[in-house]
């Protein structure tokens, strides 16, 4: 496991500049089975992480670009009717792949968005009454830009929770901005990054993790942090029961990943902001205060016992 993770992040990590942050959380979700969402501003990297990640394995990736006229059989598929056979046969869409990029997803009618709540959840799509299984692993890493706000559809909460995690790229540091227009500026790295490893080996690896020990103490600690999530003021929604199941899901991995074959509460701490700040809502008092979902989501943790031992 550490030999896969190790080599997958520095394959990114020889595309994206010092982002060593985003690249371990990125590898993370896939790992644990979940989605990635990636805000921010154009041109810090969103969908360069997304294709370094989708590169970096020997599998199938296809990129989906979110547009107003896209329509949900686009990325589903559809069933077209066959002249020869004179029978109807499928043509699978673009979520057909074990790694799906779904670039600026916002711009996307909420209806074309939805066609990928099934597909995130069950890992199947139905179409025509019959259900088509997408193979594992299988995971989407959307992007979105959270300024550009004209012309978009900002995501539902239902689809946000489908999401393990939500990170954002940030600028770059000077070194790592200078280091970028030396390796960028002749050529695209993408063009010379190749496979580290491949689908199966994820798989392997990923139903491993599911044998990394959570004590029911740290158990209980994840479920007391997403209760008081729902009980902050700050906030008018909390976290779901979903978002617990994924928290517990990723710290099996972030555990692992730092050599452990047992959970901490350091671990959760780590995860509690990526994992939980996109599923809450802020009250309009805290966005006009200028409040962050990741800042309540600590602050409401704060207010919750930290479990001793394993």
């Amino acid at each position: 496991m550490t030999r896969t993770t190790r080599a997958m992040q520095a394959a990114i990590g020889r595309v994206i500049e010092g982002k060593q942050e985003q690249i371990d959380l990125a590898v993370l979700v896939l790992l644990a089975g979940g989605h990635l969402l990636v805000e921010d501003v154009p041109g810090v990297g969103k969908t360069m992480l997304a294709k370094a990640l989708g590169r970096s394995i020997d599998c199938t990736v296809r990129r989906i670009q979110f547009t107003p006229d896209l329509l949900p059989s686009d990325i589903t598929g559809v069933s077209v009717f066959n002249q020869e056979t004179h029978d109807f046969e499928f043509k699978p869409g673009g979520v057909f792949a074990n790694i799906v990029v779904g670039d600026e997803i916002n711009r996307a009618s909420p209806k074309t968005q939805s066609a990928l709540l099934e597909a995130m959840e069950e890992r199947q799509v139905s179409v025509d009454g019959v259900t088509h299984h997408l193979e594992p692993p299988f995971m989407v890493v959307a992007t979105q830009n959270p300024i550009e706000m004209e012309g978009t559809y900002p995501l539902p909460e239902a689809q946000r929770d489908r999401f393990m995690a939500r990170i954002e790229m940030g600028y770059p540091t000077r070194g790592a901005e200078l280091e970028m227009l030396d390796s960028h500026g002749t050529q695209n790295p993408l063009s010379s990054l190749r496979p580290v490893t491949n689908g199966a080996t994820i798989v392997h690896v990923a139903q491993s993790l599911r044998d990394v020990y959570v004590s029911a103490a740290v158990k209980e600690y994840i479920v007391d942090i997403v209760a008081a999530t729902r009980d902050h003021p700050d906030l008018k929604l909390g976290a779901s029961p979903r978002a617990g199941l994924q928290l517990l899901r990723a710290v099996r991995v972030h555990a692992a990943m730092q050599g452990r074959d047992y959970v901490i509460p350091d671990d959760v701490q780590a995860l509690q902001g990526p994992v939980l700040a996109h599923r809450v809502l802020l009250t309009s008092q805290a966005r006009m205060a200028g409040r962050r979902a990741g800042d309540v989501v600590t602050a409401a943790s704060k207010t919750v016992a930290v479990p001793t031992g394993r």
